[in-house]
């Protein structure tokens, strides 16, 4: 610790930024002076357990308490909030690992990979709009962004270059290796990838990325968005997970069969924790958009290098396309896990691997090929995950519960407002 509390300070921190996430995967915790180093690793930051979304604890007793227990291997200084650094803390209550504790349920998830001697890593793709607020509501930051087909679009991309590569040396100085960047498929839409990770780093490293984005787009007079689908005529922005099995040094191919069949055969279930909003859904339909294409799966397929199927198999690993940019990464990634290992240990087999453009197979093709579909609502994907005993039970009775009740009182908000649509259609019509 005293190693740890020194490196720190010569790199000029004065201050510990304890973070962790809530069930909806956003990024909470408070100041703590570097003097408090040693409570934050022994007994962790204190916070009011009811005041987090999902936790589902007490306001009185001794469970009402909710300590983020810092990772030490997890500390490193923040470029963008000079004298600061991050670590990220577990949940505790009571003295012992909090079960609803996002980051715990991902670690009970890596211990049941380790039981077998294996290991995942995962390299998630994050996507996400640069927004501003006008009179009429939300619009792309830049103005002069409106090609029809946007995707790549290298003039545009200078003008956001003083954000990107703002962002681009944050992440590498917080020791992430960024690989990429470029200007997705919608007005304002871009797209940041860095190199694969341990699974439970690879969420952190999302998390930190997240921070960064939200505090460099603010002072660049931006907002940052992870919303799926902020346009209805343009493509939403998914959360692309490439994964992949070791053992030791090599991959564990012989199995990846049965585990993509897990993944195809919880992916109802799956659907719920991957795309865990109402506006998710607007996401996951097959169509036309603005530049031709939505590039989100609906249909519960793999296929060898296709976009179009739910899991996209690749040489040594395989691309998870259902999740979108609002999913929480650890939950997902322990409900992905959990179902992979069901197919491992049922033998499942995944079925014929897919070729065709499933964008424009007609739906009456699908079901005669044995494709099924996604869920087309939070709510069928909410009865899903109650259904779904395999995932249900990698998130944990506390977290399950929570997350139900949670969502199952989104949908019911959603589904009882009255919107513009609704006002211009009926309010004149009969």
């Amino acid at each position: 610790m005293t190693e740890l509390q020194e490196r720190l300070r010569a790199a000029g921190v004065h201050s510990l930024l304890v973070q962790f996430a809530d069930v909806h995967g956003a990024a909470k915790g408070k100041l703590v002076p570097l003097a408090h180093l040693a409570d934050v690793l022994g007994t962790g930051a204190g916070f009011a357990g009811p005041s987090i979304w999902g936790t589902g604890l007490p306001r009185t007793g001794p469970r009402s308490e909710y300590y983020a227990r810092g990772d030490a291997a997890t500390a490193l200084p923040l470029p963008w909030m000079p004298g600061v650094a991050r670590i990220v803390g577990d949940g505790f209550v009571d003295g012992a690992p909090f079960e609803g504790c996002p980051r715990q349920v991902l670690r009970r998830a890596v211990a049941r990979l380790a039981e077998r001697g294996w290991t995942m890593r995962t390299g998630i793709e994050p996507e996400f709009f640069l927004l501003k607020r006008t009179e009429g509501g939300w619009a792309p930051a830049d103005d002069a962004d409106r090609l029809d087909k946007p995707s790549y679009d290298l003039k545009s991309l200078p003008r956001q270059a003083g954000f990107l590569h703002a962002l681009r040396a944050a992440l590498e100085a917080a020791g992430l290796d960024v690989l990429q960047l470029d200007h997705e498929d919608a007005h304002g839409q871009y797209e940041v990838n860095f190199a694969h990770d341990e699974a439970l780093a690879s969420a952190d490293h999302l998390m930190l990325f997240k921070l960064a984005a939200h505090a460099l787009a603010e002072a660049h007079g931006m907002v940052f968005s992870m919303m799926p689908k902020p346009f209805a005529n343009q493509p939403g922005s998914g959360l692309h997970f490439h994964v992949s099995l070791w053992q030791g040094g090599q991959p564990v191919d012989a199995v990846a069969k049965h585990f993509i069949a897990g993944v195809l055969a919880h992916a109802p279930a799956l659907c719920a924790i991957a795309a865990p909003t109402v506006n998710s859904y607007k996401r996951l339909t097959v169509g036309e958009s603005l530049s031709g294409t939505t590039w989100a799966p609906a249909s519960i397929a793999h296929g060898p290098n296709n976009r179009t199927a739910l899991v996209r198999t690749l040489p040594g690993r395989f691309e998870w396309r259902l999740p979108d940019a609002s999913a929480n990464p650890y939950l997902a990634t322990a409900a992905l896990i959990a179902a992979g290992l069901d197919g491992v240990d049922r033998r499942l087999d995944p079925g014929e691997a897919v070729h065709d453009d499933l964008f424009v197979m007609p739906q009456a093709e699908q079901r005669a090929r044995g494709i099924g579909l996604l869920p087309q609502s939070l709510a069928e994907a909410l009865d899903a995950l109650a259904a779904d005993a395999v995932v249900r039970g990698a998130l944990g009775e506390t977290l399950a519960a929570e997350f139900l009740r949670l969502k199952r009182a989104e949908w019911t908000e959603y589904a009882r407002h009255v919107g513009p649509w609704e006002l211009d259609r009926y309010a004149a019509a009969f």
